[in-house]
């Protein structure tokens, strides 16, 4: 084999020829550990010059025969024992100049085997295999278990260990293998000078898998001024990918790298520490770069776009414990900098969008419903309120130093959270949905205002303030908003309803006398029935056009209107009709049997509640919760 796989590194403690010749040994008397020692490095060169990177054949020295391995790593450890001895009595002599020199030859085999390992692992090496692992902890265990196997092996049977020995009825994974190889010559290389060569290597192969992971992933780098300048259909799928890609890149790729680090350099925290931090630092930073960026970008903000960035405020939050622990390092701070940097921009944005929102609710222009039925307003802002309601977690950490109070002129009573005392967050919550729906409430009054008919204002109300009920009662909202809160603006629909009923039928029922069966002349009978058929078609004209789309409600009105109506209706008709039996044209006078009154008002709240003006609201349907 021609040469190694590597230049000389400028920390070897020799640059010699990798084959000088043995030097005359000095006729002296030798101590016994001096004979030792001498012995030390004529095994270490036997076993060494055997493995010497120019002179021999090109099979890996881990790759099959592990005793011979062993053999060399204990002819280092050897060799280096005898270079501490020598260098501290006779700094300068030839036998030490001999031990540096094959120490240089050996340090070039282990860099070649470190690096072969690693490159030829790439695959068992993944970060999802070694991630697997529960704990560090548990990671250098097994190591340590498989390497104790290995020597009790040898020891025992005096046969060769195979590459993956079985332990018990499992066998020992290629990643296992592979990790305890490059633990072995790692700590052979640090305990021997060589740790900056082995740390070069790593950092070289293992740098570059996170970077090809996080490009495959889908990770880009994106400043801020380009994120600006970005169409939403372009960057949202961007954020799409990262939510999937951040997951993977804490919990399997970065984590998987710390595990593998640790155990490899287990001999020592600090380079364990350095290397780690070489090699995932700027990754990282540059993957929590783009929810940061997103959150500073102020021109592409909008209520619409809120829940991707709930979305990244939720993935942030979600894998904060995994964050701390795997990038817990002092040195690695920057990471846990820019994570925190993105939860604050981005909380800032969501604080902003929720702003921009009440301040649409406050503008909108659009005219009123024809018929009374849900304004597109509010089918809007209660959808978009109900998938707020499912962030409640990340929204209550964003408002809870963000009061409404000074914004509301209502007690704090109104604003209070059921859960405040389970979770204080709750209460920042509930007091900024409970002030977004009064403003809506409050614009909804004035366009109520805006119809010329009490009745059909009073209907408006009622069926808007019912959607916004059981929105609130069928969703998260409810446990936020509280039982009590529901049930005392239900009182209030319930109120509307009957308003409308007063104020829409309230001629109708003053058309029959209090009493349906006091006697009375034919000629005040006949203005009876002629006041209530012309009172009733007017109303009934007039509100075929109205709307209830509440199909309960609708029921509960139709069924309350007939109880009111038909039955003195049915008593007076039963009572005089009978002045009208022989009379010519006693049809324009009695128009309606009680059935027909019956089957009219079943009739009622059925026409479509379109809108007057054509209204377009932006979607607001977060597609990340598969709405």
């Amino acid at each position: 084999m021609k040469g190694s796989v590597f230049s000389s590194r400028a920390s070897s403690p020799s640059h010699h020829s990798s084959h000088p010749s043995t030097p005359p040994r000095a006729h002296h008397h030798h101590t016994f550990s001096e004979t030792i020692m001498e012995e030390n490095i004529d095994y270490a060169e036997t076993v060494i010059r055997k493995w010497e990177i120019d002179t021999h054949k090109s099979s890996p020295l881990f790759a099959d025969d592990r005793r011979e391995a062993k053999r060399f790593v204990d002819a280092v450890s050897g060799l280096q024992q005898a270079m501490h001895h020598y260098s501290k009595i006779r700094s300068s002599s030839d036998i030490l100049i001999r031990a540096q020199n094959l120490m240089q030859i050996a340090a070039k085999r282990l860099e070649k085997e470190f690096y072969v390992i690693l490159s030829a692992n790439r695959k068992n090496l993944d970060s999802e295999s070694v991630s697997s692992r529960s704990s560090r902890a548990s990671a250098r265990s097994s190591i340590s278990d498989f390497n104790e196997d290995e020597v009790s092996e040898e020891e025992e049977s005096g046969t060769t260990p195979s590459r993956t020995p079985p332990r018990g009825g499992n066998s020992i994974s290629e990643a296992d293998v592979a990790m305890a190889d490059l633990k072995t010559i790692a700590d052979c290389m640090i305990a021997s000078g060589y740790a900056k060569e082995c740390v070069n290597i790593y950092k070289l192969i293992r740098k570059s898998i996170i970077d090809e992971t996080l490009y495959y992933l889908g990770v880009e780098k994106l400043n801020f001024s380009q994120m600006q300048k970005m169409d939403w259909s372009v960057l949202e799928p961007k954020i799409k990918s990262w939510l999937h890609a951040v997951k993977v890149a804490v919990k399997t790729l970065f984590c998987g790298e710390r595990i593998l680090c640790d155990v490899v350099f287990s001999s020592s925290e600090m380079i364990a520490e350095s290397c780690f931090t070489e090699i995932s630092k700027d990754a990282a930073v540059n993957l929590f770069s783009f929810p940061e960026n997103f959150g500073k970008s102020k021109k592409i903000l909008a209520p619409e776009k809120m829940f991707r960035a709930l979305d990244l405020f939720e993935a942030i939050s979600d894998l904060w414990p995994e964050i701390e622990s795997v990038f817990s390092h002092d040195s690695l701070s920057p990471v846990r900098f820019a994570a925190e940097a993105a939860l604050v921009k981005l909380g800032e944005a969501v604080r902003t969008m929720l702003t921009q929102f009440e301040a649409a609710i406050q503008k909108d222009s659009s005219k009123t419903q024809i018929g009374g039925g849900v304004h597109p307003l509010t089918r809007y802002v209660m959808n978009y309120l109900v998938f707020l309601g499912d962030y409640c977690g990340a929204i209550s950490v964003i408002v809870t130093d963000w009061s409404v109070g000074a914004q509301s002129p209502l007690p704090e009573s109104y604003f209070a959270s059921p859960i405040a005392g389970e979770n204080p967050c709750g209460a920042a919550i509930t007091a900024r949905l409970a002030w977004l729906v009064l403003v809506l409430l409050c614009k909804l009054d004035g366009k109520a205002v805006m119809y010329n008919d009490v009745a059909l204002a009073y209907l408006f109300l009622a069926n808007n303030l019912n959607y916004v009920v059981s929105k609130i009662r069928n969703s998260s909202l409810g446990l936020l908003m509280g039982a009590e809160w529901i049930s005392d603006t239900q009182s209030k629909v319930d109120k509307y309803y009957s308003n409308y009923e007063r104020m829409g039928w309230s001629k109708v029922l003053s058309s029959l006398p209090e009493d349906p069966t006091a006697d009375i002349s034919p000629q005040d009978s006949a203005e009876c029935f002629r006041r209530f058929n012309l009172n009733f078609e007017e109303a009934y004209k007039k509100q075929t056009a109205w709307v209830i789309p509440d199909p309960k409600r609708r029921d509960d009105i139709k069924m309350s209107l007939a109880r009111k109506i038909v039955p003195s209706y049915r008593e007076f008709y039963q009572k005089h009709r009978g002045n009208f039996a022989r009379q010519m044209g006693v049809e324009s006078i009695i128009r309606y049997a009680p059935e027909d009154l019956n089957n009219y008002l079943s009739d009622l709240f059925f026409a479509g509640g379109g809108t007057s003006s054509h209204v377009s609201y932006p979607e607001s349907s977060p597609s990340s919760r598969g709405r």
